[in-house]
């Protein structure tokens, strides 16, 4: 079986500790992520994490992940089962380039029969969110 992974990288000026003080305040993500609102939660191994997902053109649906891997300045991943047959896992890669330059990955993958089936149909819908989210994060840092 295999997965669809939708997602985007881009440059930021700012150290992966300046963005990831950004990525762990949950109750400032609105500042750069309209597409996961009202999210609660922590990080830490195992902890759950919840929100609404709301993506152009799609039904808003409520999320209960939980967070599957995390290093400080480095990434966090998160993972949901979305029904039968249908998987997702969230993640946000950090990977500082050089002093006070890091390359942002922001993405999700699906996987089961009916997660690819769903998200290769929408796949349109989804990607210009994570590069939007990812446009955001650099104007909310650089600014």
């Amino acid at each position: 079986m295999e997965s669809t992974r939708i997602d985007n990288r881009i440059g930021i000026r700012a150290s992966a500790e300046q963005i990831w003080e950004v990525i762990e305040d949950l109750t400032g993500w609105q500042r750069w992520n309209p597409y996961e609102r009202d999210i609660e939660g922590s990080f830490g191994f195992s902890t759950p994490l919840r929100f609404r997902e709301v993506f152009p053109d799609l039904r808003e649906r409520h999320v209960q992940a939980s967070v599957s891997e995390w290093i400080p300045a480095g990434k966090l991943i998160w993972s949901e089962k979305r029904g039968f047959l249908s998987a997702s896992t969230r993640f946000i890669l950090l990977d500082e380039v050089e002093k006070g330059a890091t390359i942002v990955t922001n993405g999700i993958t699906f996987s089961g029969l009916r997660g690819e089936l769903f998200h290769d149909k929408h796949r349109a819908r989804i990607r210009p969110a994570f590069t939007d989210m990812n446009e955001r994060l650099k104007a909310l840092l650089e600014g």
